[in-house]
């Protein structure tokens, strides 16, 4: 069982650097990152994540005893944790789809309610996460929704609370039985149907096959074969 050492901060760059910065100099494993604020956020691929005041921004410090190869399959452990969250406030009342998007988005009909940034260094594992809860930041790729808009209205400090509770037993669950009870799990919770994957040279839309072992997703296309994506924007 992980013990948690929460710093609340009112403001900050970003939680992520914070976090990383205290790993470097030693911070151990639990060390969570609390902000009202960040002036700096950022999510996949160098985006912007806007942080006004009201939403849930927050790094976690993790010292994985896992193979470094290992390392990335812990973004869908932390898509499992924010399900976990979204759906016992948001879905309190069994009213809302709530749906996990390749690799680690969390949906609310269909709209995205999330976003986690995993960045490693030597040792450690930095797992931040956003969550919309009284603000809806416009993103210029996804429709978006929050709390506040799907009418729920949750403290900040129990929402983490729900947050390190889920991640406490997931991150238990991955360290001793590895990836295969995450990816049946987030299978389970996974938005199928037709999606189209955004590549360098292009989309490619097909049907939602599978979650490998790996983490990679797996589409099946138009003409029957099937094709493996291990980056890229997901879309319906």
């Amino acid at each position: 069982m992980l013990t948690w050492n929460i710093r609340k901060l009112d403001q900050t760059s970003s939680t992520n650097d914070d976090a990383k910065h205290a790993a470097e100099s030693g911070a151990e494993e639990g060390l969570v990152v609390w902000a009202l604020q960040q002036s700096a956020g950022r999510g996949r691929q160098g985006r912007q994540w806007q942080s006004p005041e009201g939403n849930l921004y927050c790094s976690i410090l993790l010292r994985p005893k896992v193979a470094l190869r290992e390392w990335g399959k812990y973004s869908f452990v932390a898509a499992l944790v924010l399900y976990e969250a979204v759906h016992f406030y948001v879905n309190a009342r069994g009213d809302k789809a709530v749906e996990l998007k390749w690799p680690n988005d969390v949906l609310v009909n269909g709209k995205k309610i999330s976003g986690i940034l995993l960045e490693s260094g030597k040792g450690y594992l930095a797992v931040g996460m956003g969550l919309n809860v009284r603000q809806m930041p416009e993103n210029p790729i996804y429709p978006v929704t929050s709390f506040a808009a799907e009418r729920c209205d949750a403290p900040l400090d129990q929402i983490l609370n729900k947050i390190l509770e889920a991640l406490d037993a997931w991150y238990s669950r991955m360290n001793k039985e590895g990836f295969a009870p995450i990816r049946t799990a987030w299978l389970s919770r996974a938005r199928r149907g037709v999606l189209r994957v955004r590549q360098p040279n292009g989309d490619i839309q097909g049907q939602f096959a599978d979650l490998d072992e790996e983490g990679n997703l797996r589409l099946i296309l138009a003409d029957g074969t099937e094709k493996s994506f291990s980056t890229g924007d997901v879309f319906f």
